[in-house]
């Protein structure tokens, strides 16, 4: 039979905003491109400063769980690096982690953020992304989301056109400048290697 096209994303964070807006991106671009997309509620702290996590499972045949077994994650795609590896029981194999190179400080005896790094280099496929410094560059600090897309999708099986499309959906009617600012956020986010 046919192979089933299949990718799970555990996204990961702090707070939620983020990660909502990130997962809403991506499942509206995946479903214009004609993808089933199964989506978890956010699970964890939503109070400011909390972790949360949520799944997002996008595949060509409907998918019947919203949540991804463990292991079989293909992305961890996180907005904080100590966040993104809570979840590393999560990843398969070959699963890629792509992280926000920024700490969020949010407990007493947060880790040395140079060991993190090293944690997470030492996984097969991984990128720290310097998202805000990007985000700044595209021209608004809160673009860091659209950063971490851009930089997500060399492996998420959606288009970069349609991704476009849903940032444009998504804030043209809030505003214009923003969609110029997100969409220039993905574009510096793919270039990350």
């Amino acid at each position: 039979g046919k192979i089933i096209m299949k990718y799970d994303i555990l996204l990961a964070g702090v707070g939620e905003q983020g990660v909502l807006s990130i997962a809403a991106v991506i499942a509206t671009a995946a479903m214009k491109d004609g993808l089933y997309v199964r989506q978890s509620e956010v699970h964890g702290m939503s109070q400011r400063g909390g972790g949360v996590q949520a799944h997002l499972r996008l595949s060509d045949k409907p998918i019947s769980s919203d949540l991804i077994p463990s292991g079989k994650a293909d992305m961890i795609l996180s907005m904080e690096p100590l966040e993104s590896l809570r979840y590393l029981q999560w990843l398969s194999v070959d699963g890629v982690l792509i992280t926000d190179a920024k700490p969020f400080e949010n407990i007493p005896n947060y880790p040395e953020v140079e060991k993190l790094y090293d944690a997470i280099k030492v996984l097969p496929k991984a990128k720290i992304v310097e998202a805000e410094e990007l985000a700044k560059k595209a021209g608004n600090s809160k673009a860091e989301n659209m950063v971490l897309v851009g930089a997500a999708l060399e492996y998420i099986p959606v288009k970069k056109e349609t991704i476009i499309q849903s940032v444009k959906d998504r804030f043209a009617s809030k505003d214009p400048k923003l969609v110029e600012i997100n969409c220039t956020a993905i574009d510096l986010g793919s270039e990350v290697k």
